[in-house]
């Protein structure tokens, strides 16, 4: 006998059910999925939120290392080829230079000769032919004081934006906005043949740079904190030191490689007979060059900072705080007095090799390719040597100013002499070595002092110390190009200075990350929410360490 008895839900079997019972089973299993479905988006928010609270960065991939290192090949010309020999050399060509007087110059320095070409080149660079009311510059002072003013204006820009990088959701914008507006102005240069069109547009630039270079620093920490994670024991922050000095290195050989292929192009456009129009095309070619590198900001998308510590304060605050980080300031110290001596440095040595000592074309085309694409290959070298040694940034630091001691002193004392070629390249190397290890780990060491949510307003402070550094280098050399003395004395001095500063102002890589608060300080185990000190992962090759491990239980739970 069939069985009878009603089924739950109201039919029995053999029945159709009503259209009332289709559509409240319908709705039924619209709210379990949309139950469902929210509680997804509750997890999602609550793991971002979470994260941003933490510190927790995703662990960068190849992509996104590729990409940042792209586009440090595609702008540090900017500061080291672009703006101190690529500028006064077009504005030069603006100018009615007379022709040189070659009997006078050619028994120089025990008989050195000196080319027409050469001289007038010189003379075309030191001559100062652009009148100003009652002054007169030359076009290497014209290109600093171009320079400054970039900088000037980039100090409400960068105030303005420093806190929309650590906590607004238009970092890409403004960093694709400052590339373009760079870019942007390095191609019309050349529609007016006049020194007085040049201001403006390396201010732009200059300006624009900045920024981007803050928000390619500031990238730089974001991609430390993924590697290694947010929170480190003093016995894993080796590890932190080994995985940013990686970073920084092959990002700055990189960088080395892109100047060295703007300086070969220069070069190769110098000899052209219109040279005006010549060096155009190589600003137009830096400008696309620059817009290649805009592609590393669409690799990846960083969460900002949710602390309410930190959104509540103004712009200004989240900018000077800085200031109550003493081993950060030591730092950009450093910055300063290490990009202030490398460009005196390299400013004076290329006028000094070209205006007396007469280097052959060749040979200083020997020259900028020693200097750009030497540290490609002594950079990656040092690398082991820090991990083997276990030396910090501060240490690599003292490395790069005793090079630079050296090179400025052996130039100082043989200044009288006439140089070897050979000797020439040696010395460029040296100093190139210089400039890379101080320019990386300047960028170490105070990513190391910025604590989480800070980045942004850290890296701006870097990238303009290190611009007016670079500017006040060039100016000094420029503005005394006949005496190599001088300059290298300056630099000297700028070196040693540098050396005790880092020595004797107790500028300390852990002590500047405890104050951070990427290590934990002795007695802190299971304080705060810490985990006891033997329950911490390093996190490399992790996303977070133990902080991924907290996000898959939480997940679970719910």
């Amino acid at each position: 006998m069939a069985d009878l008895t009603p089924h739950e839900g109201g039919s029995t079997p053999g029945k159709k059910p009503t259209q009332m019972e289709e559509v409240e089973e319908e709705m039924g299993t619209q709210q379990a999925m949309g139950d469902v479905h929210g509680v997804g988006i509750k997890i999602q928010r609550a793991e971002e939120v979470y994260r941003a609270y933490a510190g927790l960065e995703d662990k960068p991939s190849k992509g996104e290392v590729f990409a940042w290192n792209l586009y440090e090949l595609c702008s540090y010309f900017i500061h080291t080829v672009l703006i101190p020999i690529v500028f006064p050399l077009i504005i030069s060509q603006t100018l009615h230079t007379r022709e040189p007087d070659v009997i006078g110059w050619s028994n120089r320095h025990d008989g050195t000769y000196c080319g027409p070409k050469q001289l007038k080149l010189y003379e075309g660079l030191t001559n100062r032919l652009i009148k100003v009311h009652n002054m007169n510059f030359s076009p290497l002072e014209w290109t600093s004081i171009s320079w400054f003013t970039g900088l000037i204006l980039a100090v409400p820009i960068l105030g303005s934006i420093s806190k929309h990088f650590d906590h607004g959701q238009s970092q890409q914008l403004i960093s694709v906005a400052a590339i373009a507006i760079g870019a942007l102005f390095c191609l019309p240069t050349g529609f007016f043949r006049t020194p007085w069109v040049f201001p403006p547009y390396i201010a732009f630039i200059v300006a624009a740079n900045t920024a981007a270079a803050a928000s390619h620093t500031r990238h730089f920490g974001l991609m430390v904190r993924g590697f290694i994670g947010p929170v480190l024991r003093r016995s894993q922050f080796s590890s932190r030191r080994e995985v940013a000095g990686w970073l920084s290195l092959y990002g700055t050989a990189a960088g080395s490689l892109g100047a060295a292929i703007i300086s070969a192009f220069t070069y190769h456009m110098l000899r052209v007979k219109e040279k005006f129009f010549a060096l155009w095309i190589v600003l137009i070619f830096s400008g696309l060059k620059w817009l290649v590198g805009i592609s590393h900001i669409f690799v990846t998308h960083r969460h900002t900072s949710t602390t309410n510590s930190t959104q509540n304060s103004t712009a200004t605050a989240h900018m000077v705080s800085i200031l109550r980080y003493p081993h950060a300031i030591g730092g950009l110290a450093g910055v300063f007095l290490s990009s202030f001596s490398t460009m005196c440095i390299f400013a004076g040595g290329v006028l000094f090799l070209v205006g007396q000592l007469c280097l052959k074309p060749a040979h200083f085309f020997y020259l900028l390719l020693t200097y750009f694409l030497f540290p490609l290959l002594s950079l990656p070298l040092l690398h082991p040597l820090l991990v083997l040694m276990k030396t910090d940034a501060v240490k690599m630091q003292l490395l790069g100013f005793l090079l630079s001691t050296a090179t400025s002193g052996l130039g100082f004392y043989y200044r009288n002499k006439n140089w070897d070629t050979l000797h020439v390249l040696l010395v460029a190397g040296l100093q190139s070595t210089s400039v890379g290890l101080l320019h990386a780990f300047g960028r170490v060491l105070l990513l190391d002092c910025s604590p989480p949510g800070k980045e942004g307003a850290f890296s701006v402070w870097f990238s303009w110390v290190r611009a007016v550094g670079t500017c006040a280098g060039f100016a000094i050399a420029s503005t005394i190009p006949g005496k190599i003395g001088s300059s290298l004395g300056i630099a000297f001095c700028t070196s040693v200075f540098g050396i005790v500063i880092l020595i004797f102002g107790n500028v300390s890589n852990m002590g500047g990350a405890i104050d951070a608060g990427h290590v934990r300080h002795v007695g802190e185990d299971g304080k705060n929410g810490l985990p006891p000190d033997d329950s911490w992962d390093t996190g490399i090759g992790m996303e977070g360490g133990e902080h991924a491990e907290t996000l898959k239980r939480g997940k679970a739970e719910v």
